[in-house]
Order: structure tokens, then C-alpha cells, then sequence
């Protein structure tokens, strides 16, 4: 059979193959039925959910023809690049780094952080807008996390909270 959407063909690919690796590890755990769920109910659902999406959208890329073919175009490394550095530098700003001594920043410190470095993926980079929009971020994310579900995440860094 012939590609007809290479893009489809790809990302069914992976929605196939990341359902079905979730499927298979679920089935690790007690499933349960729909009336008592067990631990692995819920990530076997979706697992399955995903890989028959992934199915979907490969029979679709191999039977709908497309005018350009969808051709994969090159990686997007400026966006890669700095949304990994995003996620990394939360990790590491709401915990900290003890192999170097680096104290755990908190929350409000690490969506901060988070949100500059993600927001340079774009093609436009307007300060003021981050910061609001780290700003909203923060306050959510206190309201969620911290007063409605009342989750133990350091809020400011250490050295200022104790």
C-alpha cells in the first residue's frame, strides 16, 4: 500500500504504539470491573482509547488520498529544544538540586521560570504577556493545588519561607 499523508501515517504510528505499550502495562495491574475499577482499569481504557485513534487515523493515511501527500517537513529543534528546557528547569526549580546545593525555589518560582523559558518556543516574545500570563498561572495553580486539593509543594523558596 501506498503513504497517502505521511504526517497521518506518523502520528497514527505513535498513538498506536504509546496506547498499546499503555495497554500492555496496564494489564500488569488488578483491572477490576466497571462496577469496583482496580488500579489498572483506567490506563488500560485509554491505552486501548488511543491505540484504536492511532488505528483510525493510519487507515486514514493510507486510504484518503491528500493533494501534497502531507510530507513531513524537518524537525522543529527551537521548540523542542526549549519546551524540554522548560520541563526540566520546573523540575528542578520546585525541588531544587542537592547534588549542587541548589535550594528547592517553589512553585510560584518555578511557573516563573517555567513559563520564560516555554514562551520563547514561539516566534514572538512579548515580556509583558509572560509575565502576566505566569502571574495567572501562579495564582491558579496556589488556589488548585495548594488551598483546594492541599498538596505539600513548597510555595516560596526556602531560604525565604524556612
Amino acid at each position: 500500500m501506498k503513504i497517502k499523508s505521511q504526517k497521518d501515517f506518523y502520528s497514527g504510528l505513535v498513538y498506536t504504539v504509546v496506547g498499546a505499550a499503555f495497554a500492555y502495562g496496564a494489564i500488569s495491574y488488578n483491572i477490576g470491573t466497571a462496577a469496583r475499577m482496580g488500579p489498572g482499569y483506567f490506563p488500560l481504557l485509554l491505552g486501548v482509547m488511543l491505540a484504536i485513534i492511532g488505528a483510525i487515523i493510519l487507515f486514514k493515511s493510507l486510504v484518503v488520498e491528500t493533494p501534497t501527500g502531507d510530507q513531513v517537513g524537518a524537525w522543529a529543534w527551537k521548540p523542542l529544544i526549549f519546551i524540554i528546557a522548560g520541563n526540566l528547569m520546573f523540575g528542578i526549580l520546585l525541588g531544587g538540586l542537592p547534588s549542587i546545593k541548589l535550594p528547592a525555589m517553589g512553585l510560584i518560582a518555578a511557573i516563573y521560570g517555567t513559563t520564560l523559558i516555554v514562551s520563547c518556543a514561539g516566534d514572538k516574545f512579548k515580556l509583558q504577556e509572560v509575565l502576566i500570563l505566569a502571574t495567572v498561572l501562579s495564582v491558579m495553580s496556589y488556589l488548585a493545588f495548594i488551598l483546594l486539593l492541599k498538596l505539600q509543594f513548597p510555595v516560596w523558596p526556602t531560604f525565604i519561607s524556612g
